[in-house]
C-alpha cells in the first residue's frame, strides 16, 4: 500500500546491472564503511545499507523505489481513529539467534529510535505511543493525522528486546561522543544475512541466515558477502578492474569510460536521491575558524547570497564531476514532493556581483575561514572543497581547507563544532518534511539534528510541524512550498547538485540500481560464469 500522491518516477533511476560471480561469493567495496553496527545510532547512507543486510524494518523500499512489506505485511489507518496507523506483522519471523520475533519488538525499536541520542529520532517526532493491538499487530498513536508515517518508517530497524537487554544495548549508541557498546559492533536481526565477523574500516562478512522468512520470495542466489571500504578510488577501481571484487558501488567518474570499455565489466547510470550542497555557521555572534574577531560574517544574508552566487556549479559539473552531476538551488532531487523548476533553478554565477553583496554584508576586503570537508564519503568530495577553495578566493574569502574522513567529519555536524562544511542528504521519505526536520528545524534533543548552522525561526518552526498532521494535501504542498521560499530567501544553505549513481558489476551478477543507493543483496541473482 502506498499513500504517497506522486508516484516515484523509478522509470527513470533504474537499470538492470549486468556483470564474473564466484561461486555465491559477493565481494563488494565501496569508498566508505558503516559507521556502526548500531541500528538507531546513524542516520547514514553506508550505515542503513551494511544494517539493511542485517536488521529489518517493518517496511522498505524494493528497487523500483515502491514501499513494500518487510516485518509487516499490512498497514492502514484505524477506521476508528485517523490517528492511528495499524500495522500487521509477518508470521513465522526468527532472529538470528533463534528469537521469534513479536509485537514487544517493535515497541522496543521505535522507543529506542525515539530517544535523543538517536540519529532516526525526527522520523518519529510525530508518534506519541506505540502499543501492540489485536492478533497480530502494533498501533501507532500520532498526534494527529500523519499520511506519510509509513514512508518514514524504511530505515527504522527493528531489534531483538531480550537479546538488546541480555546484551545492555537498550540504549542508543552516542556515536558522535565516540561511545563504544556492544550493539555497535555486534548484531541480531531478522535480515537475510548475518554477521560473521566484521574490522571497521577494513572488512566485513556476512553469512546467508538459513532461516530466513523470505528465503521463498527473493532471489537470495548469494551466500556469502565480503564487503571492503577501499577510499582510494584508483586502488577501488583497479581492485573491479582486475576482478579482484565483483561488485563497486560507487565507481569514480575519472574511470568510467575505462570501466565500461573493459570486458566482463558494466556500468550503470542512474539519477540519484542525495544533493551536495554547503553549510554555514549562521546563529553564532562569532565564528572560531576565521580571522574576524567578535564577529560571524555568515550571520549577514549577505555575505550568504555573495557565497552563492560565487559558486560555479556548472564548471564543478565539467569539470570535477566529468558531467555526473545535476547542478541545482534546492536540497532535493526532482522526484522529492516539494520539488519544482523554480526552486531547482540555481541562482547565475556573477562575481562581480557577489563581491558588491560582500561589501554591503561588510566585508569589501573578504575574510578567511576553514572549510571542513568529509574525503570519503560522497563522490569526488575533497576535489569539489578544493574547487570551491578556489571560487570564493575570487571574491575575497580566503578558504583553509580542512579534509578528513567521514567518522570524524559527522561529529563535528552532530555536535555543531563547524563553521563550513560540505554535507550531501538524501530523501528516503521522498517528501521534503523530512529534509526540513533534520537540516531546518531549530536544532533540540529531538528534531534539527543535522542542523549544524544555528539557524533558528520560530514561526518556520512552526509551519514545519504543522506537515505532519496536514491531510489537505494541495495545501500541505502550498505549506511546502512557502517553507522552501524561506529557505531559499534567507540562504541558510548554498546547494551545489544532485548526485548521480555509477555501479559496476562484474558478468555473471544482476541486479537493480535505485535512487537510495541501498545495494539489498537478497535481490542479486546470479547467471553463470
Amino acid at each position: 500500500m502506498n499513500l504517497t500522491r506522486h508516484a516515484l518516477l523509478a522509470t527513470t533511476a533504474l537499470g538492470l546491472l549486468a556483470g564474473a560471480a564466484q561461486a555465491q561469493t559477493l565481494r563488494w567495496a565501496a569508498a566508505g564503511d558503516a559507521l556502526t553496527l548500531d541500528p538507531h545510532a546513524q542516520n547514514e547512507g553506508p550505515t542503513h545499507t551494511m544494517n539493511h543486510q542485517i536488521y529489518e524494518p517493518l517496511l522498505l523500499r524494493n528497487t523500483a523505489g515502491d514501499l513494500e512489506g518487510a516485518l509487516a505485511t499490512d498497514w492502514q489507518v484505524s477506521e476508528e481513529d485517523p490517528n492511528v496507523w495499524i500495522f500487521t506483522l509477518r508470521d513465522g519471523v526468527t532472529f538470528h539467534g533463534g528469537q521469534e520475533f513479536d509485537a514487544e519488538d517493535v515497541i522496543f525499536s521505535i522507543e529506542r529510535a525515539q530517544s535523543p541520542n538517536s540519529g532516526m529520532k525526527e522520523l518519529l517526532g510525530s508518534i506519541v505511543e506505540v502499543r501492540a493491538g489485536e492478533g497480530n499487530t502494533v498501533e501507532f498513536v500520532t498526534d494527529g493525522p500523519n499520511p506519510i508515517l509509513p514512508a518514514n518508517l524504511t530505515n527504522l530497524f527493528i531489534m531483538d528486546q531480550g537479546w538488546a537487554e541480555e546484551n545492555d544495548a537498550t540504549e542508543v549508541q552516542d556515536y558522535a561522543a565516540g561511545e563504544q557498546t556492544y550493539a555497535a559492533a555486534n548484531t541480531n536481526g531478522t535480515g537475510p544475512f548475518q554477521l560473521s565477523s566484521r574490522e571497521a574500516d577494513v572488512r566485513t562478512v556476512l553469512e546467508v541466515f538459513p532461516d530466513y522468512w523470505g528465503m521463498d520470495e527473493f532471489p537470495m542466489a548469494i551466500e556469502r558477502v565480503e564487503f571492503t571500504p577501499i577510499q582510494n578510488a584508483a586502488t577501488r577501481v583497479a581492485a573491479l578492474l582486475s576482478g579482484e571484487v565483483d561488485f563497486v558501488q560507487d565507481v569514480p567518474v575519472q574511470d568510467l569510460e575505462r570501466v565500461q570499455g573493459s570486458d566482463g565489466l558494466e556500468v550503470i547510470t542512474a539519477p540519484q536521491n542525495r544533493t551536495i550542497f554547503f553549510g554555514m555557521n549562521v546563529g553564532a555572534d562569532d565564528i572560531e575558524n576565521d580571522d574576524v574577531d567578535g564577529e560571524n560574517p555568515f550571520s549577514k544574508v549577505e555575505v550568504r547570497q555573495a557565497m552563492n552566487m560565487a559558486l560555479n556549479r556548472d564548471a564543478i559539473q565539467r569539470v570535477v564531476m566529468r558531467g555526473q552531476s545535476d547542478p541545482t538551488g534546492i536540497i532535493i532531487p526532482p522526484f522529492v514532493q516539494g520539488w519544482t523548476e523554480e526552486l531547482n533553478a540555481p541562482p547565475e554565477g556573477d562575481m562581480d556581483a557577489a563581491r558588491q553583496l560582500l561589501e554591503e554584508g561588510g566585508y569589501p576586503d573578504g575574510f578567511s575561514v576553514q572549510l571542513d570537508c568529509p574525503n570519503d564519503r560522497y563522490i569526488n568530495d575533497e576535489a569539489i572543497c578544493q574547487a570551491v577553495v578556489g571560487m570564493m578566493s575570487q571574491i575575497g574569502i580566503n578558504v583553509n581547507l580542512n579534509a578528513m574522513p567521514k567518522a570524524q567529519f559527522f561529529p563535528l555536524i552532530e555536535n555543531g563544532t563547524t563553521d563550513f562544511y560540505l554535507l550531501g542528504w538524501g530523501v528516503p521519505t521522498f517528501d521534503s518534511e523530512y529534509v526540513f526536520n533534520f537540516l531546518v528545524h531549530t536544532k533540540d534533543d529531538s528534531i534539527g539534528t543535522w542542523n549544524a548552522t544555528g539557524y533558528s525561526n520560530p514561526e518556520l518552526d512552526s509551519q514545519i510541524e504543522s506537515l505532519s498532521s496536514m491531510t489537505d494535501l494541495d495545501a500541505r504542498d502550498q505549506e511546502i512550498a512557502d517553507i522552501w521560499a524561506t529557505v531559499q530567501e534567507e540562504t541558510i544553505y548554498l546547494p551545489l547538485h544532485n548526485q548521480v549513481l555509477n555501479w559496476g558489476i562484474a558478468d555473471g551478477f544482476e541486479t537493480e540500481v535505485q535512487p537510495e543507493d541501498q545495494p539489498k543483496v537478497k535481490y542479486f541473482e546470479t547467471t553463470g560464469s
